[in-house]
Parts: C-alpha cells; sequence; structure tokens
C-alpha cells in the first residue's frame, strides 16, 4: 500500500484518519485526498500536514458521482489502495434532502468500484468506511455482530446500507479486494459542530441552549476518532479479504448522559463567572423520526482476529475533545458560520 486514495478526507474521521497514517511507523506511502468540500469538508483540519510531510500528501478537490474527475485521477496517481471516507453522513440533514445522500453515498461507492474493477491488477485494497446505523435500532439487549440483518432506519442508513452490499457484491462478482468496518458513533478533534458532541461542548461554552432529542434516552456506543484510526488501519493491513469487522468503543451511554457529564466537565475545565452549572442550559426538544432506540457494537471479531482494543475510556477521550475545541478558538470561529448557522437556526433554534 504505496499509494492511498483517501476519499472525503476533509472531514472529521477522514482528516484524523490522514494525520494518523502518515505519522505511523509502518507506512511510508503517499496518500491522494479527493474531497469535495461540502458544508463539513474543511482543508484547514489538514493545516500543516503538506509541510510536515513533504511530497506524501496531496489534494485533489473532487467530487466522487463525478466520474471524469475519478478518472483523471486514477490516470495521475497509480493508486494501489482505496480507504473511502466520503459520504453525507447527518440523520437529520438526510431526511429533510435525501437525494444528496442517495447520489453520493449509492452513485459515488458505485463509481469508485468501477474504477476499481479497471484498475484492479494493481489494486491492494479498497476498504468502505460504514456506520453501524445500517443495522437498525437494538432493544434493552443484546449487540450488534457482523452477522446482525441490516434494518435500517433513516434516508442515510439506507443509503450506506445499499453502498455496504455494492462493495460486497463487485468482491463476489469481480473479485475486487475489500474490506469493511461498521462503526459505532465517533467523537474527537475537528468534528463539524452539528454533532452531538461537539454541539453539547460549543454550545456550553456560549451559554447557549443544548437541545437533546426526546428525554435523552437513546443509547449510543462512543468511540474516540483516533481508537477508530488505527482500527481502520489494522484492518487494511490485516484484515481477511471480503470480511467486514465492526468497530467499537465498548462505551454505551445514554445521551442525556453523555450531555450532563460534557457540561459537569466543561463546569470543571472552564467554569462559568457566573458560578451557573451549564446542567441549567439543557432544553428537551421533540424527538426526530424513526429515532433508533439503542445502538451497541460487538468488535470481538476485530479484537480476537487482529488485536485491536480502544484505547481511550470515554472520561480521557472527553476531556482531551473538550480541551481540543478550547485550544483551538479559531478553528471553532471559523465553522461556525454560514451554512452551519442557518441550519442550526432552522432546526434547533437560537
Amino acid at each position: 500500500m504505496k499509494q492511498v486514495l483517501v476519499t472525503g478526507g476533509c472531514g472529521f474521521i477522514g482528516s484524523n484518519f490522514i494525520r494518523y497514517l502518515l505519522a505511523a511507523p509502518d507506512f511510508s506511502g503517499e496518500i491522494i485526498n479527493i474531497d469535495k468540500l461540502t458544508y463539513a469538508g474543511n482543508p484547514e483540519n489538514l493545516a500543516g500536514v503538506e509541510e510536515a510531510f513533504p511530497g506524501r500528501y496531496h489534494f485533489v478537490r473532487a467530487d466522487i458521482c463525478d466520474m471524469e474527475a475519478l478518472e483523471a485521477i486514477f490516470a495521475a496517481y497509480p493508486v494501489d489502495t482505496v480507504c473511502h471516507f466520503a459520504a453525507e453522513s447527518h440523520v437529520d440533514r438526510s431526511i429533510v434532502s435525501p437525494d444528496a445522500f442517495v447520489r453520493t453515498n449509492i452513485l459515488g461507492t458505485f463509481n469508485l468500484l468501477e474504477l476499481c474493477r479497471r484498475y484492479q491488477d494493481r489494486l491492494a485494497l479498497f476498504h468502505h468506511v460504514s456506520t453501524d446505523e445500517v443495522y437498525g435500532s437494538l432493544g434493552a439487549d443484546g449487540l450488534f455482530t457482523e452477522q446482525t440483518a441490516y434494518d435500517p432506519s433513516s434516508p442515510y442508513s439506507a443509503s450506506k446500507a445499499a453502498s455496504d452490499h455494492l462493495v460486497r457484491a463487485c468482491h463476489r462478482t469481480y473479485g475486487i479486494p475489500v474490506t469493511l468496518s461498521n462503526c459505532s458513533n465517533n467523537y474527537g478533534p475537528y468534528q463539524f459542530p452539528e454533532k452531538l458532541i461537539p454541539l453539547m461542548i460549543l454550545n456550553a461554552l456560549a451559554g447557549k441552549k443544548l437541545p437533546v432529542y426526546g428525554r435523552g434516552e437513546n443509547v449510543r456506543d462512543w468511540l474516540y476518532v483516533t481508537d477508530h484510526c488505527r482500527a481502520i488501519w489494522t484492518v487494511m493491513k490485516q484484515g481477511r479479504r471480503g470480511a467486514t469487522y465492526n468497530i467499537g468503543g465498548r462505551c454505551e451511554m445514554k445521551n442525556i448522559d453523555v450531555v450532563t457529564q460534557i457540561c459537569d466537565r466543561i463546569d470543571r475545565l472552564a467554569p462559568d463567572p457566573s458560578g451557573r452549572s451549564r446542567r441549567e442550559l439543557i432544553a428537551f426538544v421533540r424527538d426526530r423520526p424513526g429515532h433508533d432506540l439503542r445502538y451497541a457494537i460487538d468488535c470481538t471479531r476485530l479484537e480476537r482476529e487482529l488485536g485491536w482494543t480502544p484505547a481511550e475510556s470515554f472520561d480521557s477521550g472527553i476531556d482531551r475533545t473538550i480541551l481540543w475545541y478550547l485550544d483551538n478558538p479559531g478553528w471553532v470561529r471559523r465553522v461556525q458560520s454560514g451554512e452551519y448557522r442557518s441550519w442550526l437556526a432552522h432546526h434547533y433554534g437560537e
């Protein structure tokens, strides 16, 4: 794996993965990052990378739905590996505008697979990054395994489920070497602040309301982004071709408990001058349609076969995350503008 094409590398997980991989002692190759630069694709997430790794990082602005642009990239670079992050990924947005999710997550993935089929003689691996949301909703008990039947609840998860099936079909039909990973909820540096954890951190710091769906009873498994990046690279190097690996943090929490922990930690790390607790900012809002009750990942296959385990607990990971946002006010200020602010105001109010 010497020429790795990373799609969506200016997004939250993709940019963290690029930083992780370039610094990894067992990777000496080059990365070609292609990103359409939609609202969540921020080149500033990779500021300084090109200078720190001269000749090893290349950025091309391109849309994975644009087959001509992709063809030009595959012709210009001897790509032998694809790590596919690019996706529309926010459930609320998929409910309002599902067409973008169908185009990017299904058609875009198909385009990449077609090029991998065309250049199959030099292709070492196509790794597809997916989500636990394809499995639907769990009750109070049980875990998602790699054998769990798909049961998506939103246009977002349905489009990701379709892309997963395309990847497996191309492996079985054409012999394209693939691996897949389905991860739980990520958090950490550079996350766009429409997601739960950065939204709560930044609103709490600004003294704004903390909107929580329903009564906050929905349960999610939380995974620190660097642990996820390490897991992906482990799967890419060691995973069985054609296999799927679930990546989880073994950290189930109710949404309301995540929010209260964030409030308490911010009160400790950045106390409000008035002495008010940030918990007073919590505001329950109408639940979203099709809101899955619980996700929980069983990552036993990844642990037993490949020896990966998460390094961060939620306690350590959330402190690192809050401190990163406190230490990077310029990044926050530049992200909190334009489309993001209008989207937030429209859906949650000020």
